[in-house]
C-alpha cells in the first residue's frame, strides 16, 4: 500500500514541478532568452547539476540549440560552469536565487542602456550647439535645435536616476526600501 501512496505522491511532485517548469520557461523571454532555453533553465532550477549529454538526453535538444542555450544563460548569469573532480565532462548549475537573476540581468541591461543613450546625447549635444550658435542658420531651424537640445538634455536625468538605481539594486540598498520578505501587516 505505501508503494501506492509513493507512487501517486511522486506523480504529484512531478506534475507540481512540471508546472514550475512551464511557467519559468514561459516568462523567460523578459531575460532575452528562447523559450527553450528558459525550458532548460527551468530544468535546471530543480537539479543540482547537469552536464552536456544529461541535458540533451532530459530535454531531446540538438546539441548546437543546447550548446547555444547554455551559452545564453551563462552570458546572463543565470547558469554557472561548476568543475566536478574526477569527470572531464562540464556541469552546470543554475542559479536558483531570484533576486540574483534580477539583479544580475537587468543592471547588465540598464548599464548597456545608460551607456549607448549617454554616449549619442553627448554626440547629438555638440551638433545641436553648433546649429543654435550659427547665426548664418535660420532663426526657425535654431530654435528646433535648442528645443532638441533641451529635450534630451532634460532626458538624461532619468538616465542618471537609472544609474542611481542600478547601483542600489547592485549594493541591496534598494531593500531597505522594498524589503524582499516584507512583515506581514
Amino acid at each position: 500500500m505505501n508503494e501506492s501512496k509513493d507512487e501517486h505522491a511522486i506523480e504529484k511532485m512531478e506534475n507540481a514541478k512540471n508546472q514550475v517548469i512551464s511557467a519559468i520557461s514561459e516568462t523567460m523571454d523578459l531575460y532575452g532568452v528562447t523559450p527553450s532555453a528558459g525550458n532548460l533553465y527551468a530544468t535546471m532550477y530543480f537539479k543540482d547539476q547537469m552536464n552536456l549529454d544529461e541535458m540533451r538526453e532530459e530535454l531531446s535538444m540538438s546539441k548546437p540549440s543546447m550548446s547555444t542555450s547554455v551559452r545564453k544563460l551563462q552570458e546572463i548569469d543565470m547558469v554557472k560552469k561548476t568543475f566536478q573532480r574526477g569527470s572531464r565532462k562540464h556541469t552546470y548549475v543554475a542559479e536558483k536565487d531570484f533576486f540574483h537573476s534580477f539583479m544580475s540581468f537587468y543592471c547588465q541591461m540598464w548599464d548597456r542602456e545608460v551607456k549607448m543613450n549617454m554616449e549619442a546625447i553627448k554626440h547629438a549635444e555638440v551638433e545641436l550647439v553648433e546649429i543654435f550658435e550659427d547665426d548664418t542658420v535660420s532663426n526657425e531651424i535654431r530654435d528646433e535645435a535648442k528645443a532638441h537640445y533641451e529635450m534630451i538634455e532634460n532626458s538624461k536625468v532619468y538616465y542618471r536616476w537609472l544609474e542611481r538605481l542600478t547601483a542600489s539594486i547592485r549594493s541591496e540598498e534598494i531593500f531597505e526600501f522594498l524589503p524582499k520578505n516584507p512583515p506581514e501587516e
